[in-house]
Formats: structure tokens, sequence, C-alpha cells
């Protein structure tokens, strides 16, 4: 028997003529060590990003609503002086017209 027989790579075939590759090696503590670590790294980076985009929701909010309150402000102070030249009464109820 040749002595190099055994540094050989193996060439195994599946029934359909492909090479199957090497068999996985086992896994040993540091590869589940390291499994663990990278799980709870990807729990971070979800958290985080979930934090990040929390924050860009309320930065919107604190740009939007005076841009909303000072267009209140107008179109109110607009209804108002339309009401002030036409001589009406300008009251904050509701008015239910019947039929």
């Amino acid at each position: 028997m040749d002595p190099r027989f055994q540094d050989r790579p193996v060439l195994d075939m599946t029934p359909e003529g492909e090479f199957r590759g090497p068999a996985p090696r086992p896994a040993t503590w540091l590869d589940r060590l390291l499994m663990r670590l990278g799980g709870a790294a990807a729990l971070v980076a979800i958290v985080a990003l979930g934090i990040v985009v929390a924050g860009i929701a309320v930065a919107f909010f604190a740009l939007a609503l005076p841009v909303a309150l000072v267009a209140g402000l107008v179109a109110f102070g607009s209804l108002w002086w339309r009401a002030r030249r036409n001589g009406r009464s300008f009251r904050m109820s509701a008015v239910m017209m019947r039929r």
C-alpha cells in the first residue's frame, strides 16, 4: 500500500454526479461561545436600531409640532379676521342645522 494514500483527498460523489464537500468538523466549546456572543451582539444591534428609529420619530414630531401649531394659529387668525370683517360674532361652538 502506498504510504501517501492517507494524505490524498477523498472525492465523494452523489448519485446525481456532484461532488460532496468535506464533512463538517464537530463544534467545540469556542464555537458555541462565539455563537452565543454573536447572537447577543445581534440582539444589541437590533435594540440599538429600534432606539435610533424611535429617536428619529421623536425628532420628526418635535419639528412638525411647531409647524402645525403655527399653521393652526394662522388658520384661526384668518377665520377670525373674516368673521370680524363680515360683522359676525365668532364663537367657538359647533352649530347644528335642522331641516
